[in-house]
């Protein structure tokens, strides 16, 4: 197994598997200039999104740490930052997160610059500077432990529980082994595996955090659906799901969670939020909600990139992170080749060992982080890039969230 890949270091000690420009909005409003001035400077990376002005609280909050942590991510080695003027989200915040990284970066808002056609022409000038440089950065050799990789499975089918998140957690265990990170997340889809992964956590204290992340997303679903009325009794599932061979959420999980591995979760983090430098291992970030979301938060706790599983078949990309698509549904990645990655479809098929194609996974993800391109960085998929939203609700305390559970703890 290979024990380094080549990165870019930055000055903040982390490292990078890519070296974007990236040319962030603080607000909606400035998407199309963006996406002009990105059009003008070959391979920079445009990030529009749908938020930054009418939200308030942890809503706002939300939108902020996200904006950050994409800006100051290690795959970003500089960056524009283009707004408005009168948005909710003051884009000098942004700018000030990344001055603290120390990589190149320049604001310019549409109102003092006197309009769209300024601030493309001053951006422009300046992006293409900033280019130059990052195209001049060389990558090193870096240890696995500077590498943090995000698990998300989308469109599964009975497959992704038997071979491709095994696969995955196989790598991920290994990862961990070697001093690396990864993270799990979707915890909407972890319902029903709380007291397995609580038991696989290094302290009381992060066991209470696992099942905190769990019975929070319950009670988000049970304040929003009428859990008697037959639409809503499988909720959680999708139809591909169910015509895929899963039954139901709980079946689900405990297929999905196979993506952990076993090594100990070491922390439950924050959506966006990342852990301290030197704490390594296995991650749960405490969110839910579609892939974009759940997959850019976990980008923003510092992921570089991340291992997607899919029986169903899945393009999707996200804008500074490679996505690598890995299926354990031979006919799947036969019909969608040009869409896949990895296929682990032969433990099902040819009963190899779970653990050998595990290490040929991260002989791939070694690859990838040193360079190699996944199947939607060439297609140039962004999709995946969300920003996570709050919509007024407030997370119970814990004696709130843990009243009427048989919890062990």
């Amino acid at each position: 197994m290979e024990t380094t890949f080549m990165g870019y270091r930055r000055p903040d000690h982390t490292v990078g598997v890519r070296n974007y420009l990236a040319i962030i909005p603080s607000v909606f409003c400035a998407n199309t200039t963006v996406e002009k001035i990105a059009s003008q400077i070959p391979g920079s990376v445009p990030m529009p999104h749908v938020v930054g002005c009418a939200q308030v609280g942890f809503d706002l909050e939300l939108t902020a740490r996200t904006l950050k942590s994409m800006a100051c991510h290690p795959n970003v080695g500089a960056v524009l930052i283009i707004g408005l003027g009168c948005e909710r989200f003051n884009p000098q915040e942004l700018l000030d997160a990344v001055r603290e990284t120390q990589k190149p970066v320049a604001m310019f808002i549409i109102q003092n610059e006197g309009g769209t056609s300024a601030t493309i022409r001053r951006a422009v000038e300046a992006g293409k500077e900033m280019k130059a440089t990052l195209d001049q950065m060389k990558r090193e050799p870096c240890p696995l432990s500077a590498l943090m990789v995000a698990t998300k499975c989308g469109g599964t089918d009975a497959t992704s529980g038997l071979a491709a998140n095994p696969a995955v957690g196989c790598a991920m265990d290994r990862l961990v082994a070697a001093g690396g990170s990864a993270i799990l997340s979707e915890c909407n889809e972890l319902l029903g595996t709380e007291d397995y992964l609580a038991r696989r956590a290094v302290s009381p204290e992060v066991a209470r955090k696992v099942y905190d992340a769990i019975y929070g997303i319950e009670d988000v679903l049970r304040s929003g659906l009428d859990p008697t009325l037959p639409a809503n009794r499988n909720f959680l599932i999708s139809r591909g799901n169910f015509d895929g061979g899963v039954s139901s959420i709980v079946e689900k999980a405990l297929g999905g969670v196979h993506k952990s591995g076993t090594s100990p979760i070491v922390d439950v983090i924050e959506y966006a939020t990342r852990p301290e430098l030197d704490k390594h291992g296995l991650f749960l970030m405490d969110y839910e909600s579609h892939d974009g979301e759940v997959v850019t938060g976990m980008i923003g706790c510092g992921a570089q990139l991340v291992a997607f599983t899919t029986g169903r078949g899945n393009p999707t990309g996200h804008p500074i992170a490679p996505v690598i698509k890995i299926t354990g549904n031979s006919r799947t990645f036969h019909s969608m080749e040009e869409n896949f990655d990895f296929d682990a479809s032969s433990i099902i098929s040819e009963g190899r060992p779970v653990d050998e194609v595990g290490h040929q996974l991260l002989d791939l993800i070694v690859r990838v982080a040193s360079g190699e391109l996944t199947s939607a960085e060439r297609f140039g998929g962004t999709e995946l890039f969300c920003v996570g939203r709050r919509h007024g609700y407030r997370r119970k305390t814990r004696e709130e969230l843990w009243a009427g559970h048989s919890c062990p703890l």
